[in-house]
């Protein structure tokens, strides 16, 4: 009978997938899972192999007793066993036996190429470039230039501008086929503008919803009942790395509002300057009804 191992657990965004008979780890995985802990989870755990290493060589100059010259207890050889993997030495304790020169030998060696792996992975750590761009957390669904269109918005929060920013959305609902069961499809769904030369501050994305939109005629009922999806992403160069990064959103229909509209965040101060207020990046409002004009 096949071994059932648990469940790896996925997350992309509001959904969880659990992969079943998988293996949870790999040993070439063990590099891309330390850089993607936090950093308390990198230095707890940096912490935690630092002392393991020392406690294990610490046992192995006890038991060699008295390989160790001025050892006297389990703390003073725990303590000979951090300054031998920093290589410092002060010089009071030190090996005087065969034994305890081999130890101490492995134990620098192990020092020196532990030292070479984190320092590698705090550089790349430090050096990775993360994006600091942020989706709205809600879609609006309203009238632009008389036509209803689907919009998001999403802001730079960083203070340079982005360069070469590329806008991709893509829809995702059920759908009955003909074998009569229940698929999931994707939509990718065509923006009225898809790339910027540069991305400054915030901007709203529209989809203008046409015929041709799998959006076309559907109401939050219709949303619901196809369990509607929709997945955002940027990505655009860091111009001060100079590197990609890329941020992604994932939304569901409970996040679609009918009817309405993202509040203003710009405001003209002169010809040449204006603020943008990220404060209200989320807020949205009714849309307000046009009265037709009196014959």
């Amino acid at each position: 009978m096949r071994k059932k191992s648990s469940p790896v657990k996925i997350r992309s965004g509001q959904i969880e997938f659990h992969k079943l008979n998988v293996e949870e780890r790999d040993l070439r995985d063990i590099y891309h899972w330390m850089l993607t802990l936090s950093w308390p989870q990198f230095a707890g755990f940096v912490l935690s192999i630092y002392i393991a290493i020392n406690l294990i060589f610490s046992v192995f100059y006890y038991l060699g007793r008295p390989c160790i010259s001025g050892m006297e207890s389990f703390p003073d050889a725990f303590f000979f066993s951090v300054e031998t993997l920093a290589t410092v030495g002060y010089g009071h304790l030190y090996p005087n036996t065969f034994y305890g020169h081999m130890v101490a030998t492995v134990e620098i060696m192990v020092g020196m190429f532990g030292l070479a792996v984190i320092t590698g992975l705090i550089f790349v750590r430090f050096s990775r470039p993360t994006a600091r761009l942020v989706f709205s957390r809600r879609l609006v669904i309203s009238p632009f230039d008389g036509q209803p269109a689907l919009m998001m918005r999403v802001a730079n929060l960083r203070h340079q501008a982005m360069a070469e920013a590329e806008f991709r959305v893509m829809l995702i609902r059920n759908v009955f086929v003909k074998e009569g069961e229940y698929m999931r499809r994707f939509y990718p769904l065509p923006l009225q503008f898809d790339r910027l030369i540069t991305f400054p501050v915030a901007l709203t994305i529209r989809h203008m919803i046409d015929e041709k939109s799998p959006l076309y005629g559907m109401t939050t009922e219709d949303l619901e009942k196809s369990d509607v999806r929709i997945m955002a992403s940027i990505v655009c160069i860091d111009t001060v790395i100079p590197a990609s990064v890329q941020s992604q959103q994932h939304y569901s229909w409970r996040d679609v509002h009918f009817g309405h509209r993202f509040v203003e965040i710009y405001n003209d101060i002169d010809d040449h300057s204006m603020t943008v207020d990220y404060g209200l990046l989320h807020e949205i409002e009714k849309v307000p009804e046009i009265n037709a004009p009196a014959s």
